[in-house]
């Protein structure tokens, strides 16, 4: 057999060999380093037999591909550590992920202490050094053999397996796993690693099932690269906005009341006008859409003839669901779509009146899993800047690239657009129950967005399962610190829910016609954004979307009256001012105002008040030196209606 190499030179053999033979073939450097294979563009174990030609890359530790495989490697010794100090644990699953990796064991909640003491066991395992064997079952022995260990999950997943499935394990000199690999050859290969954290997950993503405790943790082939990573943890860490929203005083949740349902203070309910306050105007004033308010629950025979409550009731809060002697069943909205549907039926359109564009600041309600979330990115009531346009088949094309391109002005003025990803959510053809319309139906919607994409040069990935049950989805996805991403935007094609409602227009030779609907948002999810921003900007906020934009300082109280009045003057200008009249010295006030994050400080004091100056601070250029009152009203008030974002002085 011939195999190509990297460097587009050949080995030749005469009789099949592994990936670890033909790397120590090669050198036994190469094979020192190696951790993996890539066998025809595929990943692979270093003890896959080849015995044909194929183009072969060995992978060394340097390799970023290699990360998986330690990764991986490094999650079995975790779940060895944890059987030798729970010894009743039972083992489900632990996958390398994007950052590290993750395993799951039901077993008692871990604290920073269990953690730590695991991570001495995963240094005693490491430093013996075992070697890593890999060995197959038929499905009987397999299950056998796992019964025997007493780990019931494994015996699920086996059982999961499909009939011609290849049933492998991993030995460690003693542990035992059910494992398709790649792994290390050896313990003693893995370098750097850390355990980051511990969490409550259900088995296999449902609450319905076992509750386990999830450990995450990270490793690297130095240590320097796991040294970095960790003070890139520490940094996201600070910019978390469950921490750093709640330090600013901007929400705050209440386990009387409930996960997934977070309480805004006056501060944060600012932000959250602001934003709302700006959508409203700029779709109404800007961008020709017409205003709705629709009711927050509905009888459950609407979402039947949406399709919700087929494919959508396990998300819907439901209200009287098992009701007698005649009482509704009602159920709070997860969507406003249906609603507003009814809006556009109230009076006859004709094509001259498309697109009909409806959109609703939206109070929706959806029923997460406890174990899904957090802070104001994943919660239970949530408010959304929604709106559903009504349009011909002619206007789809023109109709997509306008809310593409409002959603691209949203992300600029917040500052967000450059740190954003899209992607084309599609249907599961082999989960083809989930959703309505034939294969067909798909296909077609699914190229439209397609085109409309590649046609505004619109760099996008592909994603099967994440459509809506109705069509397909443009999502712009955004990462939180930790890298996770989230939907921010979507834009949805539904050519199906006109016809079940009813819904039609009269076109040009006076017929009815069937319209289509395109569903999105233009900001997505207050909370949400709210989030992101908090994140992005460590909570040093652009001015204009501050709760608090200038705090006056006063030397002394010989000065209150001043600050009053030069507050009043930036209060009549729409400014959000406050009086710092305490008693304390300037110093401390500078300093609790930096604190703060505020955008600007203001000093007044005897030269001030005699000259109707203030001395202006900010987060921007710092001392802005001594201005007249009407100047710096002017200045801060043009930066709020533009918008502006200014960057930060390093101080």
């Amino acid at each position: 057999m011939k195999i190509m190499l990297k460097d587009g030179s050949f080995k030749e053999y005469s009789e099949a060999k592994s990936v670890y033979e033909i790397a120590l073939d090669i050198s036994e450097g190469l094979a020192r380093m190696a951790c993996a294979g890539e066998v025809d563009g595929k990943v692979v174990d270093l003890r896959t037999v080849i015995d044909k030609d194929v183009t072969l890359n060995i992978i060394t530790a340097n390799d970023p591909a290699a990360l998986p495989v330690i990764r991986h490697t490094t999650s079995h010794v975790l779940a060895e550590a944890v059987k030798r100090l729970r010894p009743d644990a039972k083992v489900t699953i632990g996958p390398s992920i994007e950052d590290g990796f993750y395993y799951d064991f039901l077993t008692d909640p871990f604290s920073r202490e269990d953690l730590d003491a695991l991570e001495a066991e995963m240094k005693k395992i490491i430093k013996e050094g075992k070697e890593i064997s890999r060995f197959t079952l038929p499905r009987e022995e397999a299950i056998k053999f796992m019964e025997e260990k007493g780990e019931p999950f494994k015996v699920e997943l086996i059982k999961d397996l499909p009939e011609d499935a290849e049933i492998s394990f991993y030995d460690q000199g003693g542990f035992t796993d059910l494992c398709a690999g790649p792994h290390l050859m050896s313990t003693k290969n893995i370098k750097a690693f850390k355990l980051i954290s511990s969490s409550m997950a259900y088995w296999r993503g449902k609450s319905d099932r076992e509750k386990l405790q999830r450990i995450y943790g990270t490793a690297f082939n130095k240590k320097e690269e796991l040294e970095a990573h960790l003070q890139k943890l520490e940094d996201a860490k600070m910019r978390d906005h469950n921490k750093l929203g709640r330090e600013m005083g901007l929400f705050l949740t209440a386990d009387v009341i409930g996960q997934g349902l977070p309480l805004f203070t006056p501060k944060g309910t600012k932000m959250i006008m602001k934003l709302q306050r700006w959508i409203e105007d700029l779709e109404d004033n800007e961008w020709g859409y017409v205003r709705t308010r629709t009711p927050l629950m509905a009888k459950s025979d609407l979402y039947k003839i949406s399709g919700h409550w087929d494919h959508y009731m396990d998300g819907m809060f439901i209200l009287n669901k098992d009701a007698e002697d005649g009482k509704e069943v009602m159920a709070l909205r997860p969507m406003t779509c249906p609603f507003q549907y009814y809006v556009y039926m109230n009076e006859q359109k004709s094509y001259r009146d498309l697109p009909y564009r409806m959109s609703e600041t939206s109070t929706l309600f959806r029923n997460e899993d406890s174990g899904e979330m957090h802070g104001l990115t994943r919660v239970r009531q949530f408010t959304i800047t929604e709106a559903h346009i009504v349009l011909t088949p002619e206007q789809a094309e023109e109709e997509l690239t306008r809310c593409v391109d409002l959603a691209h002005f949203v992300m600029k003025t917040l500052g967000i657009n450059g740190d954003v990803t899209y992607r084309l959510s599609k249907w599961d053809p082999n989960n083809k129950a989930k959703y309505e319309g034939d294969e067909n139906y798909w296909n077609s919607t699914q190229q439209y967005l397609r085109d409309v994409m590649n046609k505004n040069g619109i760099v996008f990935t592909e994603e099967d399962g994440e459509a809506a049950f109705y069509g397909p989805k443009i999502d712009i996805q955004a990462k939180n610190v930790y890298g996770k991403e989230d939907t921010m935007v979507t834009i949805q094609l539904d050519c199906s829910a006109a016809a079940k409602f009813g819904m039609y227009y009269i076109d040009e030779q006076g017929n009815k016609a069937t319209p289509w609907i395109i569903h999105r948002t233009s900001m997505g999810c207050y909370e949400r954004t709210l989030a992101w921003l908090i994140e992005h900007y460590a909570g040093k906020f652009p001015t204009w979307l501050c709760p608090e934009q200038v705090r006056i300082l006063t030397i002394s109280e010989k000065y209150n009256e001043y600050a009053e009045k030069v507050k009043a003057e930036l209060k009549k200008a729409g400014v959000d001012v406050t009086v710092d009249k305490r008693s304390e010295k300037i110093g401390y006030k500078i300093r609790e105002a930096r604190l703060a994050k505020l955008p600007y400080w203001v000093i007044v004091g005897e030269q001030e008040q005699a000259e109707n100056l203030v001395s202006v601070s900010s987060r921007f250029a710092g001392n802005e030196g001594q201005k007249p009152v009407a100047d710096f009203v002017a200045q801060i008030v043009d930066e709020i209606k533009n918008k502006t974002i200014r960057e930060e002085v390093n101080e």
